[in-house]
């Protein structure tokens, strides 16, 4: 099972440029260790897109993730993500470890990071494998109170 690690500019970001409900949330794919980048995405200041190396998305399907709903009860807003399958065809996709998800509509900061998933170990995707992402329909991807 993935590790999940939450990008800590997002908190920020969230509440200052992004509408959780309509924004396009994307996946990104990195064989390198967040702590190995050059400018690590993880550290204050620096979680967006263009901090983290991108393997080549020749053969993948879409990235982009459906928005299930969002919705503000008492306080506390929830979204909900629908799962997203990634298939590669035509070839081989990766090596990943890293399977990051941003939010692509902000401008500045552009493509601001959300989160990691570290799943411990190199995956090449290929021609006609498939990787599930699967969100957690219930609790949501994730929740603000």
């Amino acid at each position: 099972m993935a590790t999940f690690t939450k990008i800590n500019d997002w908190v920020g970001n969230m509440v200052k440029t992004a509408n959780v409900g309509t924004d396009q949330f994307v996946v990104a794919l990195s064989n390198t260790a967040p702590g190995s980048e050059s400018t690590p995405p993880t550290g204050d200041g620096a979680g967006i897109l263009a901090n983290i190396t991108q393997v080549s998305y020749t053969n993948l399907s879409t990235r982009n993730i459906t928005t299930t709903s969002s919705t503000n009860t008492a306080g506390t807003i929830k979204l909900i993500l629908t799962d997203l399958t990634l298939t590669s065809s035509g070839g081989s996709t990766g090596p990943f470890r890293y399977v990051y998800i941003y939010d692509d509509t902000p401008t500045s900061p552009a493509d601001p990071l959300v989160c990691y998933y570290d799943y411990a170990s190199s995956i090449t995707l290929n021609d006609g494998e498939t990787l599930l992402i699967d969100f957690d329909g219930s609790a949501g991807f994730f929740t603000v109170t």
